[in-house]
């Protein structure tokens, strides 16, 4: 990598807002790396002009064509999409998307980008698509072979993890074992270090109301958390619990851990989204995916059809996300440097 990073930016399903907030962010990104997008060079054209910017378009065919001039968008052009229009459920959108995604893969794996910043995709067009992943995280993990690894949330001073993420809340709770406990402890503890934070310290959230409540409101966390906290302790991870789930975010969020394991996908995406949509703020958290062998992250938002195309989409979310990225890279090199 050199001094300045290279980040990809996939362009997200093309009937959605990825291409509206990848042109308006667009100068801001430029300030933070070197950024291609990944994408349909028309589609983001067609942006510029919903955005009513002062930016042109430039179909690029390798990364090394892209420069840095924040007047100009790079767009790897994959030039897969045809009767565009936005706000509307497609699978040739979903077909679109994916490649989108898997071009970014390859590119990371190869080291010719140093990180991937992913625009939302449709889970519904990729579906129709004849992907069998729920989304972003279960594609990157199949196609890097990467068995553990997890969601990390971001917002603010809030940072959470999770045990399970897009599963019934009946099966999240079956999957509630030691096993998995420790694992998603462990690879968050790394992802920490990842960026940048040395020592992190963790909080583990309960599963049961008060954590159980010493037996009166379950048994899960005394039979499947707390030997997963004790373990990590024995590994010198500093992890606390299982807390009281109704309190430990607050706690998290006062500064007291670096970031809560959460059991399910309820139990750490409200906390976050109640930060992201305070005082009637759009959300702006970050999405990356930790474990891998690569860096991603991304929006936390989704495709937004019902705005798409009208210029009102916030681009707070994508510079965030790019702005956590470079700061893995950074910190990962300088790891690798000592």
């Amino acid at each position: 990598m050199s001094d300045r990073p290279t980040v990809g930016v996939t362009m997200g399903d093309p009937a959605g807002v990825g291409g509206e907030i990848i042109v308006k962010a667009y100068p801001q990104l430029c300030e933070l790396a070197t950024v291609v997008v990944i994408g349909d060079a028309d589609v983001v054209r067609k942006a510029v002009d919903v955005c009513d910017a002062e930016l042109s378009v430039r179909a690029i065919s390798t990364v090394d064509a892209a420069t840095s001039d924040p007047g100009e968008i790079p767009v790897l052009d994959l030039d897969n999409v045809s009767d565009h229009a936005y706000g509307e459920l497609r699978e040739a959108y979903g077909k679109a998307s994916l490649a989108y995604v898997e071009r970014a893969i390859e590119l990371a794996k190869s080291g010719d980008i140093d990180a991937i910043v992913t625009a939302p995709i449709n889970k519904q067009a990729t579906r129709m698509a004849g992907s069998e992943h729920a989304g972003h995280t279960g594609m990157l993990a199949a196609h890097t072979g990467t068995e553990n690894y997890s969601m990390m949330l971001i917002e603010e001073n809030l940072r959470v993890t999770h045990v399970s993420t897009h599963v019934p809340l009946r099966e999240a709770c079956d999957l509630v074992t030691t096993e998995r406990v420790l694992a998603t402890i462990e690879v968050t503890a790394e992802a920490l270090r990842r960026l940048g934070i040395e020592a992190p310290t963790i909080g583990v959230a309960g599963l049961n109301p008060h954590a159980s409540d010493g037996g009166l409101l379950g048994t899960e966390d005394d039979s499947e958390i707390r030997p997963a906290v004790e373990q990590a302790r024995e590994r010198g991870i500093d992890a606390h619990g299982p807390e009281s789930p109704d309190t430990v975010y607050v706690k998290a969020s006062s500064g007291a851990y670096d970031c809560v394991v959460s059991m399910y996908h309820d139990q750490g995406h409200i906390p976050i989204k109640m930060l992201g949509f305070s005082d009637g703020a759009a959300v702006s958290g970050v999405n990356m995916t930790i474990g891998l062998p690569i860096v991603r992250t991304s929006v936390d938002h989704g495709t937004a059809f019902d705005i798409a195309g009208q210029n009102v989409a916030s681009e707070a979310s994508l510079i965030d996300a790019t702005r956590v990225a470079v700061r893995a890279v950074r910190s990962s090199q300088t790891v690798h440097s000592e």
